[in-house]
Protein backbone atom coordinates (compact mmCIF):
# COMPACT_ATOMS: atom_id res chain seq x y z
CA UNK A 1 0.00 0.00 0.00
CA UNK A 2 1.26 3.47 -0.87
CA UNK A 3 -0.03 6.70 0.59
CA UNK A 4 -0.02 9.28 -2.22
CA UNK A 5 -0.28 13.01 -1.69
CA UNK A 6 -0.18 14.14 -5.30
CA UNK A 7 -1.53 17.62 -4.68
CA UNK A 8 1.90 18.74 -3.51
CA UNK A 9 4.06 16.18 -5.36
CA UNK A 10 4.75 14.11 -2.25
CA UNK A 11 4.61 10.31 -2.15
CA UNK A 12 5.05 8.56 1.20
CA UNK A 13 5.68 4.86 0.60
CA UNK A 14 3.60 3.14 3.26
CA UNK A 15 4.76 -0.47 2.99
CA UNK A 16 5.30 -3.01 5.77
CA UNK A 17 8.82 -3.85 4.64
CA UNK A 18 9.76 -0.18 4.31
CA UNK A 19 8.50 0.55 7.83
CA UNK A 20 10.34 -2.50 9.20
CA UNK A 21 13.66 -1.68 7.54
CA UNK A 22 13.45 2.00 8.44
CA UNK A 23 12.91 1.10 12.10
CA UNK A 24 16.05 -1.02 12.05
CA UNK A 25 18.02 1.78 10.40
CA UNK A 26 16.88 4.31 12.98
CA UNK A 27 18.24 2.16 15.82
CA UNK A 28 21.55 3.29 17.27
CA UNK A 29 22.44 -0.40 17.67
CA UNK A 30 22.48 -1.04 13.89
CA UNK A 31 26.09 -1.31 12.69
CA UNK A 32 27.25 0.10 9.32
CA UNK A 33 27.28 -3.23 7.40
CA UNK A 34 23.64 -3.94 8.26
CA UNK A 35 22.71 -0.27 7.78
CA UNK A 36 24.14 -0.34 4.25
CA UNK A 37 22.29 -3.55 3.42
CA UNK A 38 18.98 -2.24 4.73
CA UNK A 39 19.40 1.07 2.90
CA UNK A 40 20.06 -0.69 -0.40
CA UNK A 41 17.00 -2.91 0.08
CA UNK A 42 14.80 0.04 1.02
CA UNK A 43 16.08 2.05 -1.93
CA UNK A 44 14.86 -0.67 -4.27
CA UNK A 45 11.40 -0.53 -2.72
CA UNK A 46 11.31 3.27 -3.03
CA UNK A 47 12.56 3.05 -6.60
CA UNK A 48 9.59 0.90 -7.64
CA UNK A 49 7.32 3.80 -6.68
CA UNK A 50 9.53 6.53 -8.13
CA UNK A 51 9.81 4.67 -11.45
CA UNK A 52 6.20 3.50 -11.70
CA UNK A 53 5.21 5.98 -14.40
CA UNK A 54 8.26 5.85 -16.66
CA UNK A 55 7.22 6.22 -20.32
CA UNK A 56 7.01 2.96 -22.26
CA UNK A 57 6.48 1.90 -25.85
CA UNK A 58 4.52 -1.09 -27.15
CA UNK A 59 6.54 -3.91 -28.70
CA UNK A 60 5.72 -7.22 -30.36
CA UNK A 61 7.69 -10.16 -28.99
CA UNK A 62 7.76 -13.94 -29.34
CA UNK A 63 7.21 -16.07 -26.25
CA UNK A 64 7.86 -19.85 -26.27
CA UNK A 65 4.13 -20.18 -26.93
CA UNK A 66 3.78 -17.59 -29.69
CA UNK A 67 3.51 -13.85 -30.33
CA UNK A 68 2.60 -11.40 -27.58
CA UNK A 69 2.26 -7.67 -27.10
CA UNK A 70 4.45 -6.11 -24.42
CA UNK A 71 6.02 -2.85 -23.26
CA UNK A 72 9.57 -1.61 -22.93
CA UNK A 73 10.99 1.57 -21.49
CA UNK A 74 10.89 4.32 -24.08
CA UNK A 75 14.19 5.68 -22.78
CA UNK A 76 16.35 4.68 -19.83
CA UNK A 77 16.14 7.02 -16.84
CA UNK A 78 19.04 8.85 -15.26
CA UNK A 79 19.96 8.42 -11.62
CA UNK A 80 21.96 11.15 -9.91
CA UNK A 81 23.54 10.49 -6.52
CA UNK A 82 24.26 13.40 -4.20
CA UNK A 83 27.61 12.47 -2.69
CA UNK A 84 28.49 10.88 -0.47
CA UNK A 85 25.41 9.56 1.29
CA UNK A 86 23.40 9.24 -1.93
CA UNK A 87 25.57 6.30 -2.92
CA UNK A 88 23.87 4.30 -0.18
CA UNK A 89 20.66 4.48 -2.21
CA UNK A 90 22.22 4.29 -5.66
CA UNK A 91 22.87 0.54 -5.83
CA UNK A 92 19.33 -0.23 -4.69
CA UNK A 93 17.90 1.88 -7.52
CA UNK A 94 20.24 0.23 -10.02
CA UNK A 95 19.08 -3.18 -8.81
CA UNK A 96 15.65 -2.20 -10.16
CA UNK A 97 16.75 -0.43 -13.36
CA UNK A 98 20.34 -1.49 -14.19
CA UNK A 99 20.18 0.20 -17.61
CA UNK A 100 19.96 3.68 -16.06
CA UNK A 101 22.67 6.24 -16.72
CA UNK A 102 24.35 7.43 -13.54
CA UNK A 103 25.58 10.87 -12.51
CA UNK A 104 27.09 12.36 -9.37
CA UNK A 105 26.90 15.72 -7.68
CA UNK A 106 29.30 16.40 -4.84
CA UNK A 107 27.79 18.77 -2.31
CA UNK A 108 28.25 19.09 1.41
CA UNK A 109 26.45 21.13 4.03
CA UNK A 110 28.52 23.71 5.86
CA UNK A 111 27.98 22.91 9.53
CA UNK A 112 27.98 26.59 10.51
CA UNK A 113 25.85 28.19 7.78
CA UNK A 114 23.97 25.01 6.70
CA UNK A 115 24.48 26.18 3.10
CA UNK A 116 25.30 23.67 0.34
CA UNK A 117 28.80 23.85 -1.14
CA UNK A 118 29.45 22.16 -4.51
CA UNK A 119 32.74 20.40 -5.19
CA UNK A 120 32.06 17.90 -8.02
CA UNK A 121 29.59 17.44 -10.89
CA UNK A 122 29.40 14.68 -13.51
CA UNK A 123 25.99 14.27 -15.15
CA UNK A 124 24.66 11.99 -17.93
CA UNK A 125 23.84 13.45 -21.33
CA UNK A 126 20.32 13.86 -22.68
CA UNK A 127 18.68 14.80 -19.38
CA UNK A 128 16.00 16.81 -21.19
CA UNK A 129 14.60 13.57 -22.68
CA UNK A 130 14.87 11.43 -19.55
CA UNK A 131 13.21 11.06 -16.19
CA UNK A 132 15.90 11.92 -13.64
CA UNK A 133 15.88 10.28 -10.22
CA UNK A 134 17.90 12.13 -7.56
CA UNK A 135 18.91 10.10 -4.49
CA UNK A 136 19.96 11.34 -1.05
CA UNK A 137 18.94 9.61 2.20
CA UNK A 138 17.87 12.76 4.07
CA UNK A 139 15.84 15.83 3.10
CA UNK A 140 16.50 18.18 6.02
CA UNK A 141 17.05 21.88 5.28
CA UNK A 142 16.83 21.07 1.54
CA UNK A 143 19.80 23.33 0.75
CA UNK A 144 21.75 20.46 -0.81
CA UNK A 145 18.71 19.15 -2.70
CA UNK A 146 17.84 22.59 -4.07
CA UNK A 147 21.42 23.26 -5.14
CA UNK A 148 21.72 19.88 -6.84
CA UNK A 149 18.40 20.13 -8.65
CA UNK A 150 19.19 23.66 -9.79
CA UNK A 151 22.45 22.31 -11.24
CA UNK A 152 20.53 19.57 -13.05
CA UNK A 153 18.06 22.10 -14.44
CA UNK A 154 21.00 24.01 -15.87
CA UNK A 155 22.10 20.77 -17.57
CA UNK A 156 18.65 20.38 -19.15
CA UNK A 157 16.82 18.06 -16.75
CA UNK A 158 13.07 18.61 -16.89
CA UNK A 159 11.23 15.78 -15.11
CA UNK A 160 12.94 15.20 -11.76
CA UNK A 161 11.96 12.92 -8.86
CA UNK A 162 13.74 13.17 -5.52
CA UNK A 163 14.04 9.90 -3.57
CA UNK A 164 14.99 10.02 0.11
CA UNK A 165 14.65 7.82 3.15
CA UNK A 166 13.45 10.44 5.63
CA UNK A 167 12.20 14.00 5.07
CA UNK A 168 11.52 16.95 7.36
CA UNK A 169 8.43 19.12 6.76
CA UNK A 170 10.70 22.17 6.50
CA UNK A 171 12.75 20.52 3.76
CA UNK A 172 9.68 19.48 1.80
CA UNK A 173 8.30 23.02 1.91
CA UNK A 174 11.59 24.63 0.90
CA UNK A 175 12.22 22.18 -1.95
CA UNK A 176 8.72 22.66 -3.34
CA UNK A 177 9.04 26.42 -3.04
CA UNK A 178 12.22 26.33 -5.13
CA UNK A 179 11.14 23.52 -7.49
CA UNK A 180 7.37 22.99 -7.20
CA UNK A 181 7.19 20.35 -9.95
CA UNK A 182 9.66 17.94 -8.35
CA UNK A 183 8.00 14.85 -6.90
CA UNK A 184 9.43 13.74 -3.54
CA UNK A 185 9.33 10.00 -2.81
CA UNK A 186 10.13 9.14 0.81
CA UNK A 187 9.69 6.43 3.42
CA UNK A 188 8.76 8.86 6.21
CA UNK A 189 8.09 12.49 7.06
CA UNK A 190 9.47 13.15 10.53
CA UNK A 191 8.63 15.78 13.15
CA UNK A 192 11.04 18.50 12.04
CA UNK A 193 14.53 19.92 12.41
CA UNK A 194 16.49 20.60 15.58
CA UNK A 195 18.52 23.75 16.22
CA UNK A 196 21.46 22.52 14.12
CA UNK A 197 19.39 21.37 11.15
CA UNK A 198 19.19 17.63 11.82
CA UNK A 199 15.95 15.70 11.31
CA UNK A 200 14.17 14.61 14.50
CA UNK A 201 13.88 11.80 15.38
CA UNK A 202 15.66 10.96 12.12
CA UNK A 203 18.49 8.46 12.17
CA UNK A 204 21.57 10.61 12.66
CA UNK A 205 24.07 11.49 9.93
CA UNK A 206 23.29 9.04 7.12
CA UNK A 207 26.78 9.23 5.60
CA UNK A 208 28.39 8.41 8.93
CA UNK A 209 25.94 5.56 9.50
CA UNK A 210 26.69 4.14 6.04
CA UNK A 211 30.47 4.36 6.16
CA UNK A 212 31.21 4.09 9.88
CA UNK A 213 32.75 7.54 10.18
CA UNK A 214 32.26 10.25 12.80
Amino acid sequence: MTDRQTDDHLIIVDHALVRHKLTLMRSVDTAPPLFRQLLRETAALLAYEALATLPTTSVQIETPMGPAQGERLAIDPAVVSILRAGNGLLDGVLDVVPSASVGFIGMYRDHDTLEAIEYYVKLPTGLAERVTIVVDPMLATANTAIGSITRMREAGADEIRFVCLVAAPEGIERLHTAHPDVTIVTAAVDEGLNEVGYIMPGLGDAGDRIYGTV
